[in-house]
């Protein structure tokens, strides 16, 4: 059975979690409060999912998911995700993160910040510009009309195809943005970003991107 780290329990974190133990997922999940404080969470989402340690939900998994703020991308783990698929939920809020330079002078993206600290893993975005109360109610068949389309942005084509397996799982179209470089098109105040829309209609949106 696969294994999914989570680092970050907050509104994208333990709505991921519990659509993946949906789904037939193990999940260990973690926070920067220490795994007791997630007795509860973890209760709510049965058998299949255990709290941790950072550390030990990076160990544990098969491929993770980051879902934290900027400021603490320092404190992700970094040896133990060596080597393995890390999906980054993140967005740029300088009002909660600090102003990043890198960043507001546009030489950088989120996810290339998490990637250049994770060297040896593979980082994809994901889930990123959907509001975590539409994950699990926003998803519909393959083929079905309107279908919701996410993003993804990553440097090798194996993780695109890795998450667009898993959008597909959650009931969503998928479209690439690129590789990690071009991943800001996605992410807050482009055209993009927490809107509902179509394959056709991400693509467009994509395109009129301006950083």
């Amino acid at each position: 059975m696969t294994t999914v780290g989570i680092i970050g329990a907050g509104h994208i974190g333990s709505t991921l979690a519990k659509g993946l133990v949906a789904r037939g997922y193990d999940v260990v999940i973690a926070n920067s409060r220490g795994p007791e404080t997630l007795t509860d969470l973890v209760s709510t989402l049965g058998p299949r999912a255990r709290a941790a340690t950072a550390e030990q939900a990076a160990a544990a998994a098969d491929w993770a998911i980051v879902t934290v703020p900027l400021k603490a991308l320092d404190d992700v783990p970094v040896q133990p995700l060596r080597g393995k698929i890390v999906l980054d939920t993140g967005n740029y809020y300088w009002e909660r993160d600090g102003q990043i330079d890198a960043l507001d002078e546009k030489r950088a993206t989120t996810s290339g910040l998490l990637q250049e600290h994770l060297a040896g893993s593979k980082v994809v975005k994901a889930f990123n510009h959907i509001r975590s109360a539409e994950i699990l109610t926003e998803g519909s068949p393959a083929g079905t009309a309107g279908r919701r389309a996410l993003a993804t942005a990553g440097d090798t084509s194996d993780v695109i195809r890795f998450v667009t397996a898993l959008y597909d799982e959650f009931g969503f179209d998928t479209v690439s943005a690129g590789p990690l470089s071009e991943s800001w098109r996605v992410e807050r105040d482009q055209p993009a970003y927490v809107v509902r829309q179509t394959r056709p209609e991400l693509e467009v949106n994509l395109a009129r991107a301006e950083r």
